[in-house]
């Protein structure tokens, strides 16, 4: 186990967290009382028409594209076929995606299963949406732009030349999945509560069950990874980090600083039975956090500021109503 002063901060800081996070729970659940449900848990609440089961759908769809693409092509070298690209908006292509390099046998089961569970996962939401479904939008998995998440996550890529390559070898591909697992199962958990068809209410809880156990699958993975590499944690606390300060957690009028520890990396954390693995990122009682759609799309285009595109998405994402795209600074 690491010894640096940075993972005694990092220990001492989610103490603190487990504190802070109770008033947050607290929080959430009288937003759900007075109505405002998936907007308050998520810890923000927008003023902007109520989507439908659709536009919700829709913008699941969206990160289904991304996250489908990009576990394909890392297992098999292969994407979506064509025939699950198509629908409303602007179809756009896939680039920089290609066939992973991985070694790890146990890593290579992970990345086969998970892959065949997002391929699922787009043709459900496509099958349930019919004519309404939006076509996959401009996806870029290049080694540039996950380059630029883990430069503006304080990663240190000297000995890699400066750059990130997802699919160099299993380390790194675990660490370019951590980024999309997180944000999957908040953005889910953000979205159910404001789906009405019981339905669709019972398919979405599904894909979210689905989306927690991929992310516990490469949250463990990682866990086990840095106990014999440390730095792979502090890897994971740097994104995490990140990631809180691309969806708003942290806001401030100067130079951006973090004031609030929602997301969380594998670094191990102290409970009520001693120092434990952080597999499952839950405050004290033992939920995990929820995300808008803005905050959702703060994290894919890879900035803080008021954009309706860039990062993962070039062109943005393809969501027909205005009020599920990014639509104004934190």
């Amino acid at each position: 186990m690491p010894g640096s002063e940075h993972l005694i901060d990092a220990l001492d800081a989610r103490v603190e967290r487990r504190h802070q996070r109770r008033d947050f729970f607290k929080t959430a659940i009288a937003g759900v009382a007075m109505g405002t449900a998936g907007l308050a848990l998520a810890g923000r609440a927008e003023a902007q028409t109520a989507p439908s089961d659709t536009d919700i759908l829709n913008f699941a769809l969206n990160l289904e594209y991304l996250e489908a693409q990009f576990y394909s092509y890392a297992y098999s070298g292969q994407g979506l076929p064509a025939a699950q690209l198509t629908g409303t908006q602007t179809q756009g292509a896939v680039t920089g995606a290609r066939k992973a390099n991985l070694t790890d046998r146990a890593v290579i089961q992970y990345a086969r299963e998970i892959a065949a569970d997002e391929v699922a996962h787009v043709a459900s939401l496509r099958q349930a949406l019919t004519s309404a479904a939006v076509a996959q939008p401009a996806i870029d998995l290049s080694a540039t732009v996950f380059t630029a998440a883990a430069v503006a996550a304080g990663v240190d890529l000297s000995a890699s030349g400066g750059v990130f390559d997802p699919y160099a070898n299993d380390d790194n591909f675990l660490i370019a999945a951590y980024i999309f697992e997180d944000v999957g199962v908040t953005a889910y958990k953000g979205g159910s509560p404001l789906l009405s068809n019981p339905d669709i209410v019972d398919a979405a809880a599904g894909i979210l069950a689905a989306e927690a156990f991929h992310a516990g699958i490469i949250r463990g993975a990682l866990y086990r990874r840095g106990v014999d590499v440390p730095a792979v944690w502090t890897i994971t606390e740097q994104i995490s980090g990140a990631r809180d300060l691309l969806d708003g957690t942290a806001v401030s009028a100067g130079p951006p600083q973090r004031v609030a520890d929602d997301d969380q990396g594998v670094t191990p954390v102290q409970n009520q039975f001693g120092l434990a693995a952080n597999i499952v990122p839950t405050d004290e009682n033992g939920i995990v956090f929820s995300r808008t759609s803005e905050q959702v799309h703060n994290i894919a285009y890879l900035t803080r500021q008021a954009a309706t595109a860039g990062g993962f998405f070039p062109n943005g994402t393809n969501n027909p109503n205005a009020a599920l795209r990014r639509s104004g600074a934190n």
